[in-house]
């Protein structure tokens, strides 16, 4: 009996990750390689790689319909060519798409991380049974996206749902994108580690400078989640400040989308779990939405393979938004 699959494929600035996935969002036979971002070509080859892998773990008579890359932005989903990320730079002007359909015969839809993730959770994962879905995730940075009925919001050119760019802080602190006060700035996984090493460095006493050796710069949030978890106070103390960052954050989001629920999901919401209900608790303080406690604040399904889930999710919605065009 022959199964059908898409192949979902994320890639980032060290590895390549792809798998088989089916239209109920299980992933199959995962396979992650280096990635070279030496130069454009050995790009491309990792994600074949990547690709090659997970093909030759199929059974011959399954079926591969399409692929879905989330690649890094800035991009543009309806051309699939990457533009200009910082952490490839040998990718500039890119056309992924174009690349990896001539090699495969397939075809293939690109998009970030962020929205494909979204999308992932709309269709297979906590945002299932929702129409609009805004997603976050967060941890090295933070990456966002959002669904309405079903389909990604791109905005005009493609840039809409950077999320984790929105500044909260106007004198805080300069984030990488360039802007004061970012979410991102403030709550990421090294936000996290900033302010805990700024504090123990003015003196504040900490079991988190032990876990480090005694170095300030080799601190990490990972660090303050642990020692969180063994009742350290100026760990409890920054995580709550950083859920209030969060806090804030989202009653903004409620404010401009009032989505039907919210999903959160990455290394640093798992750690911030413990303060989601202060988080629900507090909302009504920054949200002139009357409603906004009724919104379901909810963690992501998808875990470290959230990327592979959100690629295979591109090639589901790609097909529906072709099916759409047929009808009419």
């Amino acid at each position: 009996m022959k199964k059908e699959y898409f192949i979902g494929v994320d890639v980032g600035g060290t590895k390549v990750a792809a798998g088989l996935v089916n239209a109920t969002g299980e992933i199959f036979h995962a396979a992650r390689v280096p990635m070279d971002a030496s130069n454009a070509a050995s790009g491309l080859a990792s994600v074949t790689s990547a690709i090659d892998a997970v093909r030759a773990a199929a059974d011959s008579h399954d079926v591969i319909s399409s692929i879905g890359i989330c690649a890094p932005g800035p991009l543009d989903p309806q051309t699939g060519i990457v533009v200009n990320p910082p952490n490839l730079p040998g990718w500039r002007n890119f056309p992924l798409a174009d690349l990896v359909c001539k090699a495969y015969q397939l075809p293939v839809s690109v998009d970030n991380d962020g929205n494909a993730a979204a999308l992932a959770e709309s269709l297979w994962g906590a945002g299932r049974g929702y129409r609009n879905v805004f997603c976050a995730t967060i941890g090295t940075g933070i990456g966002t996206g959002i669904v309405f009925d079903g389909r990604i919001y791109h905005g005009r050119t493609g840039a809409a749902a950077e999320g984790g760019h929105m500044t909260i802080d106007y004198r805080g602190p300069r984030c990488a994108c360039g802007k004061l006060g970012c979410i991102e700035a403030l709550a990421s996984g090294p936000a996290i580690a900033r302010r805990a090493s700024e504090r123990i460095a003015a003196g504040r006493p900490s079991t988190i400078l032990q876990q480090a050796g005694g170095h300030l710069d080799r601190i990490t949030s990972e660090m303050v989640g642990r020692a969180y978890a063994e009742g350290d106070l100026l760990a409890k103390e920054i995580l709550q400040e950083t859920g209030m960052f969060l806090t804030v954050w989202l009653g903004n989001i409620v404010d401009l989308l009032e989505p039907d629920v919210m999903v959160i999901g990455g290394g640093v919401a798992a750690m911030l779990q413990p303060f989601f209900g202060e988080i629900r608790d507090h909302l009504s303080i920054w949200c002139v939405n009357s409603h906004c406690q009724e919104i379901p604040l909810v963690t992501a399904h998808y875990g470290a393979e959230a990327g592979i889930a959100g690629g295979a999710a591109l090639c589901l919605e790609s097909s529906s938004s072709l099916q759409d065009e047929k009808r009419k």
